[in-house]
């Protein structure tokens, strides 16, 4: 078992022209907020929306004719998925995806679109990975393990070889981990390159397996993460063997991080990052101290979100900067209550989005109503005022 920089090397003369070369640019605005050099690899502009291309596609060049003719098989959740499907479309190679249960539609769909046979089978991608391997070897097949395959980590790591090309002052990759391909690949071009460069991985709290795996812990993996992208349960033995050298270390980061990141890249950055691809900002977010002052590149290796949960995400954001706040009202149920509540919102200058009340709360007297007045503000500050004059009429109030 070894992937040496010169099978990186081949791997990147070998798919180059075939993939998208994606630009490492400078983020001025997301620098000053986080106060690190922060470089963005935009792999999220492949045609597919996300890396996996590059190993998908280095292995299928390695194929035999004899291999193309009897097909290839895959188990992902669904950025694997898309770049195997897409490139045995265009060298005319039949494939067949299983993905788990819950699998965003968008990726289901476009899958399919890119010509494969996609079944959905298993809870998650172990259960998936399993169901794959025996249609696979029933149709005599060649199995594309979406991380633990050496001709597929290989691909992986020209993204670091193009990254030091960009962006040469990099002292830093922050790297996020699922399965383990896209670090063991980016660690051995990275550190070749530069040696004394930090490669730092980025792991979802529901999903430490290269933590658990480097602690020798049993930690527990599972649970509904936005970040399914990297929701595996054990990381690969091969990947594991080859990146653990040459990882630096490994944060491991909450749901509540992967969604201020994707936030952040729509709102700043004006680009759609999906939870995993959002992982390494996510990282620099949570733990501004680690990284300030240092040149660090971050892996935005997708986009593949489901439009509704983007929205979701957006909004909860909105929440969290108080930006949108619900006020709720205990007062009278008379004519005119809900009028005067408006006018003082009003008067504030806040919007109101929307009015709920409920008559049949029980610790709510008979005669009265509790009101749920959702409210767009401009601020904290801007919320607490709103607040303090709906006080001033001398109505019991909660803040949401």
């Amino acid at each position: 078992m070894s992937v040496t920089f010169a099978d990186i090397e081949a791997a990147a003369a070998r798919i180059a022209g075939h993939v998208v070369r994606t630009p490492c640019a400078f983020s001025q605005r997301l620098s000053a907020i986080t106060r690190a050099k922060l470089w963005i690899k935009a792999e999220n502009q492949q045609y597919t929306s996300a890396f996996k291309e590059r190993g998908a596609l280095n292995k299928l060049l390695q194929l035999s004719e004899d291999e193309r003719r009897r097909g290839v098989f895959a188990a992902s959740a669904g950025n694997h998925a898309q770049g195997l499907a897409y490139h045995a479309q265009r060298l005319g190679i039949p494939a067949t995806i299983v993905m788990p249960q819950g699998t965003p539609f968008v990726k289901i769909q476009k899958t399919e679109g890119f010509g494969a046979t996609v079944v959905m089978e298993g809870k998650g991608y172990d259960e998936s990975s399993a169901h794959a391997i025996k249609l696979c070897e029933a149709a005599g097949g060649v199995y594309v393990h979406p991380f633990n395959d050496e001709a597929v980590l290989a691909g992986q790591g020209t993204i670091a070889i193009e990254m030091l090309e960009q962006a040469p002052e990099l002292d830093t990759l922050i790297v996020p981990i699922g399965g383990g391909g896209l670090i063991a690949g980016m660690a051995i071009a990275a550190k070749t390159i530069k040696p004394w460069i930090k490669i730092i991985g980025v792991e979802a709290a529901m999903f430490p397996s290269f933590t658990a795996r480097r602690r020798n812990l049993p930690l527990p993996a599972g649970g509904s993460t936005i970040a399914e992208g990297i929701a595996v349960r054990e990381v690969g033995d091969i990947t594991f063997a080859l990146a653990n050298p040459y990882v630096d270390d490994v944060l491991v980061i909450d749901e509540a991080d992967f969604e201020r990141a994707i936030a952040a890249y729509a709102n700043i950055e004006k680009t759609v990052a999906e939870g995993a691809g959002a992982a390494g900002l996510a990282a620099v977010m949570r733990y501004p101290e680690r990284f300030e002052g240092q040149n660090v590149g971050l892996v935005l290796c997708g986009r593949n979100i489901d439009l509704r949960l983007l929205a979701s995400v957006l909004q909860r954001e909105l929440v969290r900067e108080k930006r949108l706040v619900t006020y709720r009202i205990l007062g009278d149920d008379r004519p005119g209550m809900l009028s005067l509540m408006a006018d003082v919102i009003a008067s504030k200058g806040g919007n109101i989005v929307d009015v709920a009340h409920n008559r049949l709360v029980l610790d709510v007297p008979a005669k009265g109503a509790e009101f749920d007045i959702m409210v767009e503000t401009q601020g904290p500050r801007h919320a607490f005022e709103i607040s303090e004059a709906l006080r001033s009429t001398g109505y019991a109030l909660r803040m949401d």
